[in-house]
């Protein structure tokens, strides 16, 4: 009795092309390609959502995959791209919270209260930023959107089959309006802060002119401080919820339903 192994290679190269797919996008997407997570553990939830994925999916790659080794590095490089421009684009949406953390803490006279963010390789930002990185990466496992995050690479693989030419004109805008989008957000999760903001120095000039021999500026940062804070304990619950449903909908241009 002889077993036939002949399809053991496509398989082989099926499964390397799926995972440079998705372990681009597992580096790069929030939550999961995170720096402070080691890189092997990100590696072995590649290979891990690879080897789930590989059933479904490779059928999807062409069988004369390995016919010529120009064929071959035009997958490969299709994947990649693939990977990269959706692992990118559901990166980006994450920055918004590091954008509306440095609005908060400069309305708030915290602008020079820097510290280190786990989530961005220890990089120097705004505490209040750093504060809702970590805790929007929480957010994200809590409300279970991780799920999504993992529905949006296997459908990948229908919106972006392999070997199909990219989209690249929608691709391109599509990344425009993502920047634009989280730039929206970051405005609005920080619209409150600069409304204060703007009456709080608003008044501050007033009582300058009626008062200049005051030291306005020794009184009023303390102030400026503690209304932050106040603020900022009394929104947080609101700004997440609303961070969280705008973190859905930029995911859903991934998402087949």
């Amino acid at each position: 009795m002889t077993i036939n192994l002949d399809f053991l290679p496509v398989i082989v190269v099926s499964f390397l092309l799926m995972f440079a797919r998705i372990g681009t996008m597992i580096m790069l997407v929030p939550a999961f390609g995170e720096t402070f997570i080691p890189v092997r553990v990100r590696l072995t939830i590649a290979l891990l959502l690879t080897y789930v994925f590989l059933p479904i999916n490779s059928n999807l790659y062409p069988d004369d995959v390995m016919s010529s080794l120009p064929k071959l590095l035009a997958l490969l490089g299709g994947e990649l791209m693939v990977g990269f421009f959706i692992g990118l684009s559901m990166k980006l949406i994450s920055y918004a919270l590091s954008v509306a953390g440095t609005i908060m803490a400069n309305q708030s006279g915290l602008a020079f209260a820097m510290g280190g963010d786990a989530t961005n390789s220890g990089q120097q930002g705004a505490l209040m930023g750093n504060f809702l990185n970590v805790l929007g990466i929480c957010m994200v496992f809590v409300t279970n959107l991780h799920y999504v995050m993992i529905a949006a690479m296997q459908d990948s693989f229908v919106l972006f089959p392999p070997g199909n030419p990219l989209p690249v004109g929608d691709l391109s805008a599509l990344a425009v309006e993502t920047v634009t989008h989280m730039f929206s957000v970051a405005v609005r999760l920080g619209a409150p802060f600069i409304v204060v903001g703007i009456v709080f120095y608003f008044s501050l000039g007033l009582l300058n002119k009626l008062m200049p021999q005051m030291q306005i500026f020794f009184i009023a940062m303390p102030v400026n401080i503690m209304i932050g804070f106040g603020i900022f304990l009394l929104l947080l619950s609101t700004l997440m919820g609303y961070y969280l449903s705008e973190f859905r909908e930029a995911l859903q241009p991934f998402l087949l339903n």
